[in-house]
């Protein structure tokens, strides 16, 4: 994580976040369609999944109520991002509602660094619980060791596709 500067969000940000987001996530949309298969992965998320993941990408960017972190290089160039909201204000419960490191810059202890950050933010809200939410599959590994090294607790639960 040497010469990278966590920082918020700025809106001309924008694109920059939606090309590292497709090609952070490109290893994780291929092994949810080994997973699912190609015919329920298609239902789900199209026939090319990156316009639904920009959709994903730009929808929380402009959310309410979002906030925002980037993390930058020396040079201005963008490597990863997290966002985190209150979802529920009376139980007093937020999420890291999306991470994402750059495939040059994973494995740097970034993603764990933007985890903090946003667990932190929840926390000097006065959240009492901060969750996140990913795959069991394969390509969503590195997220779980991402989320285990920041202390969060594995909640296991199932969910199942049919094709209808």
């Amino acid at each position: 994580m040497h010469d990278v500067a966590i920082r918020e969000y700025r809106a001309a940000d924008e694109e920059a976040l939606v090309d590292l987001s497709l090609r952070a996530w490109e290893p994780v949309f291929h092994s949810v369609e080994d997973v699912v298969g190609a015919e329920i992965n298609r239902r789900l998320h199209g026939d090319d999944w990156r316009p639904y993941q920009e959709a994903q990408v730009r929808d929380v960017l402009a959310r309410s109520g979002m906030r925002t972190w980037v993390a930058e290089t020396a040079d201005g160039a963008l490597v990863g991002f997290a966002a985190a909201a209150i979802v529920d204000p009376q139980r007093k419960i937020g999420e890291l509602a999306m991470l994402a490191v750059s495939p040059h810059s994973q494995q740097q202890g970034l993603g764990t660094a933007l985890t903090e950050i946003a667990t932190e933010w929840l926390r000097e809200r006065g959240m009492r619980v901060a969750y996140i939410s990913t795959g069991g599959d394969t390509g969503h590994a590195p997220a779980r060791r991402v989320y285990e090294k920041a202390s969060y607790t594995l909640y296991p639960s199932a969910q199942y596709f049919k094709a209808l």
